[in-house]
């Protein structure tokens, strides 16, 4: 007899054996055993969590006969039934699988839906299982719609994808949605403990936590390592065999890494990193490891009671995790994990993924955060020089005569004139810099008095220079969004500003004048008007083009002015622009003021604290 794969032959029979999928399970359960059945139900979820399992005790459960033939609906197949045998065996006339990968055209659906018209002829329902329904066409789904929503009473659908994202919405509102869940890697664990004692097969537990990590939520292709793993190890589960067969880092080799990277230790980084070359080790693994670890201690570090959790006490790396924990500061562990999760995309940009590993890893030596620990091997001088200039300013030179910070801009300090304590504390704006002036006024250097020179020689002098602080954001001169706005000041009237006003009005509302001629007679302030020229007066050069002026000068002509025109620049008080803007904000004030004296709003803003929000108050 051939040999059945793991997978097959521990596939949940009933609702009862299946494994992590609880909230699925009693839905189902609840439904059966009530009889709330649905006519449609999409099974969501990764590769190996059960959907086509699902759909397989469902339809024994539809169809289950009982031991005796008399039995009826039920969540509990009895599984020695000819239809529950036929079922398992896949050869139950009543319950047809379509895989839609490679079904997936309108003709393969609509040869499925042809089956919908003829009734059972075993079973209590027909059952039509689609795996892998995303891969439908759009013509397909078209075609199945109808017959979803609407099928004979005997008649269930049971759909399975891995994306539903792609399976239409119109499909989607005329089904029942379950969302079949990763597998936790205890839960998987746990299984396959269960298993193996069934096959008699011995296990390390550190090999069944690799193979259980390695599944990635999957039971099945835990199941399927399980099988490689005895093959590899000629039936029996060893943790360096899986480990070599995984091809996964030795979490000793992990350890190592993260201790040095907490200590600075440059060169054990490096040494390990070669290691991992010499021994084949996925550069890809090593991060994924590291990430694990790191997310551990990470968790310690943030609930230090979870140490002497249960979890803990059967897992053996949670002592080093502990110690490492310990080690690092909570924010250089963020930090490395960080690096670590995102490095991982740069293996496949480098050229040798060792090399690239490699620079993953002093990546996270050069970013440490500061007042991280160093290397126990660095050198005397670079920790003095790290200590001095961690150190205050004012233990540095302790035999040093501090400096008076002086009312006038330029004054002599006693010697033995002490810092006032109150310097440092200080409003922000108050500060003054004190600033050592190096240099005599004729340009030669200034002699720096030795601590033992007497009062009377010169001493070095100092400049008060206040120091610009930019305040709060909740202390700055930001105008209320209710302030009022103040009336804008008025533009002296003259004869000559009112004509030219209505003038340019004129033009530019028969659109006689556009572009920069418009914008020479807007900015522009009429000074004198003789017979036959007038003088404008411009602030910027760049309106008096010669062909603006032209342009200017024939739409004056056009409404009797033939004058010629005569540019000056210099400063403008009353122009067409300035006259327009002062009307627009009056209005705009007038507009607000209205606004925030009326009744209702007054009561809105005393009552329920409303705000006026600037620039949304538009005059009609």
């Amino acid at each position: 007899m051939s040999y059945l794969v793991l997978a097959r032959k521990f596939r949940p029979k009933t609702f009862g054996e299946m494994v992590g999928q609880g909230h699925v399970v009693q839905a189902l359960e609840n439904a059966l055993t009530t009889q709330r059945l649905h006519h449609a139900y999409l099974f969501t979820g990764t590769r190996g969590v059960g959907k086509t399992t699902v759909s397989r005790i469902l339809a024994k459960s539809l169809n289950c006969q009982g031991p005796d033939g008399q039995g009826g609906i039920t969540a509990k197949p009895c599984g020695v039934c000819q239809a529950c045998k036929d079922i398992d065996s896949g050869r139950f006339v009543d319950y047809t699988e379509l895989d839609a990968a490679s079904n997936r055209g309108v003709d393969e659906v609509q040869s499925l839906l042809e089956q919908a018209v003829y009734k059972p002829v075993q079973g209590r329902f027909k059952v039509f299982m689609i795996d892998e329904v995303h891969m439908l066409t759009n013509t397909a789904f078209n075609a199945m719609l109808k017959t979803l929503e609407e099928p004979p009473e005997y008649l269930k659908f049971v759909l399975a994808t891995t994306d539903p994202q792609k399976v239409p919405v119109t499909v989607l509102s005329r089904c029942l949605q379950f969302n079949l869940r990763p597998m936790a890697p205890e839960t998987v664990l746990e299984h396959l403990t269960s298993v193996l004692q069934t096959e008699q097969v011995p296990a390390e537990p550190q090999a069944l936590r690799l193979l259980a990590r390695a599944a990635r939520g999957s039971m099945r292709d835990a199941l399927s390592l399980t099988d490689q793993a005895i093959a590899f190890g000629n039936g029996e589960l060893l943790e360096t065999g899986v480990r070599q067969m995984l091809g996964s880092v030795d979490r000793g080799h992990v350890f190592k890494l993260v201790e040095a990277l907490a200590q600075g230790d440059g060169k054990t980084v490096v040494d390990t990193s070669e290691a991992l070359r010499r021994d084949g080790m996925s550069a890809a693994s090593t991060l994924e490891e590291m990430t694990a670890v790191l997310q551990a201690m990470a968790v310690l570090q943030a609930v230090p009671s979870r140490a002497e959790s249960a979890d803990s006490a059967t897992d053996p790396d949670a002592a080093d995790t502990a110690r490492l924990a310990s080690l690092m500061p909570a924010d250089e562990t963020q930090l490395l994990y960080s690096l670590c999760l995102h490095g991982r995309g740069e293996l496949g940009l480098a050229p040798d993924e060792y090399a690239a590993l490699t620079m993953v890893l002093l990546r996270l030596l050069a970013f440490k955060p500061s007042g991280a620990a160093t290397s126990a091997s660095a050198s005397p001088a670079s920790t003095e020089k790290k200590t001095l200039n961690d150190a205050p300013r004012a233990a540095l030179a302790p035999a040093a005569a501090p400096a008076r910070v002086a009312p006038v801009a330029e004054a002599p300090v006693p010697a033995a004139a002490p810092v006032p304590p109150q310097a440092n504390s200080a409003p922000a704006g108050q500060r003054l810099a004190v600033v050592n002036e190096p240099m005599r006024q004729g340009g030669t250097p200034r002699p720096q008095p030795s601590a033992e020179a007497p009062p009377g020689e010169d001493r070095p002098k100092v400049l008060a220079v206040p120091i610009r602080v930019q305040p709060p954001p909740g202390q700055r001169d930001v105008p209320r969004p209710d302030a009022q706005r103040a009336p804008a000041a008025p533009i002296p009237p003259s004869e000559d500003g009112d004509f030219w006003h209505a003038t340019v009005t004129q033009m530019i509302a028969a659109e006689s004048i556009t572009a920069l001629a418009r914008e020479l007679a807007l900015q522009s302030q009429l000074v004198a008007r003789d017979v036959d020229q007038w003088i404008l007066r411009v602030e910027r050069e760049l309106l008096n083009q010669p062909s603006a002026r032209e342009k200017l000068a024939d739409a004056l002509a056009a409404l009797g002015h033939s004058v010629k025109l005569a540019i000056e620049i210099g400063g403008v008080v009353d122009s067409p622009a300035r006259r327009n803007k002062h009307a627009a904000d009056e209005r705009q004030r007038i507009a607000e003021e209205a606004i925030r004296n009326d009744p209702e709003v007054q009561m809105l803003m005393r009552e329920f604290d409303a705000k006026i929000v600037p620039g949304t108050l538009k005059p009609a």
